[in-house]
């Protein structure tokens, strides 16, 4: 048996495990598409939302979360967090026309303490805000402000954590598809977080798979206070999945992919995507050299070596990789429809892998020259040596 073969037959196992045995991720079933019944009485809910130079999409944003069709009593609270571009003079403006029962907060935020992301520093100061007043408040929506929201999200997202008793329901929002880095690349960054956390393993109660994804994530008030609050996860990266392995631990999740939540902002070229996959992707490795090592080793077993056999192999070996790049080619294909792509986009799989590799060697290095986690600014993957 030749070393071609065997790297054939372990690129194909690898992709028959990811078929059936890794939790159906590339089924992408878990959707929030359903209409839930109303509860007995609609809790009160605190949408908070973060903000840093997001003057162009904050109207929109904030305004999205006012025509919410939600009947119990609702208010939003936004925090400045330092912003260089006009943001809270835009939702200071919002905030003097709300009229009627909906209310919107603007805080300022205040200076970044040592040990917190700015992000996390901004959802502690607006959920202090909002539950200093001594008004109840049964449940919290941490959004982003590039975020727009359904009328009717709000509604089915409380339905949903009512009637299950969740104590945080999350929804991957739809992205930003349009531009051709963004069809490229997209597609599979959801694809790829569905494969590192399996939606239906997140959802069930015996399973120690959570995760959330931060720019729609709803939480009960008690849960988050009993896991510690924000400032339990004030130095992660990766918030998001840190909150959903703190509330776990206090009771079920549920995270499902949803076109009631949309990002508002175009996510540009290939550069500037890439340079959102490297915020987080050596944090996802435990800024580890040998787990960097081993990653790389792998995306190349399991995505580049199918092609490569298929097109250059011989005999055995091109078979097994025309087998794997089909299986490949298979998963991707939920996803793809889901994001109203063509089914041929499974065959650059392999290719949108490599660029994902080459995202994840770049994190490591910026963190290396001490730019991990860069955002808007800000280095913050040091947050935690602070």
């Amino acid at each position: 048996m030749t070393l071609w073969v065997v790297i054939g037959l372990l690129s194909l196992a690898v992709w028959l495990y990811l078929l059936v045995a890794r939790g159906g991720y590339w089924l992408a079933r878990e959707r929030d598409d359903g209409v839930h019944a109303s509860p007995p009485r609609w809790p009160a809910v605190v949408a908070v939302v973060p903000a840093r130079n997001e003057a162009d999409v904050i109207a929109r944003s904030i305004g999205s979360l006012l025509a919410q069709d939600y009947a119990g009593p609702l208010r939003v609270v936004l925090v400045d967090d330092g912003s260089s571009d006009g943001t809270a003079a835009v939702a200071r403006s919002i905030e003097r026309g709300v009229e009627g029962r909906r209310r919107v907060d603007v805080l300022a935020g205040t200076a970044l303490p040592a040990g917190w992301t700015g992000k996390l520093w901004a959802l502690e100061q607006g959920i202090r805000h909002a539950t200093a007043a001594g008004d109840a408040v049964d449940y919290l929506l941490l959004t982003d402000a590039d975020i727009g929201h359904a009328a009717d999200n709000l509604s089915q997202l409380v339905a949903r954590a009512e009637r299950d008793g969740f104590v945080l329901v999350s929804l991957m929002a739809e992205l930003s598809c349009v531009s051709a880095a963004e069809r490229f690349l997209i597609p599979a960054f959801v694809y790829f977080f569905q494969m590192l956390y399996p939606f239906a393993w997140v959802a069930r109660r015996d399973h120690k798979a959570a995760a959330a994804a931060g720019g729609c994530t709803l939480v009960r008030r008690d849960a988050l206070e009993r896991a510690g609050g924000i400032a339990a996860i004030r130095s992660e990266i990766i918030d998001d999945c840190a909150l959903a392995r703190r509330l776990k631990a206090e009771g079920p999740i549920w995270l499902g992919l949803t076109r009631r939540a949309v990002s508002l902002r175009p996510y540009g070229g290939f550069l500037k995507i890439g340079g959102m996959i490297s915020r987080s992707a050596y944090a996802q490795l435990g800024y580890s050299p040998l787990v960097l090592t081993g990653t790389v080793a792998a995306m190349g077993l399991v995505y580049l070596a199918p092609p490569l056999l298929a097109l250059l192999g011989e005999g055995p070996a091109r078979w097994l990789g025309l087998c794997a790049w089909l299986v490949m080619a298979i998963t991707f294909q939920p996803i793809l429809r889901f994001y109203r792509r063509s089914t041929l986009w499974g065959l650059a799989l392999p290719a949108i892998g490599a660029a994902y590799t080459v995202f994840t060697v770049q994190s490591a290095i910026d963190f290396w020259r001490g730019r991990g986690g860069l955002w808007k600014g800000r280095v913050q993957a040091m947050a935690g040596d602070a």
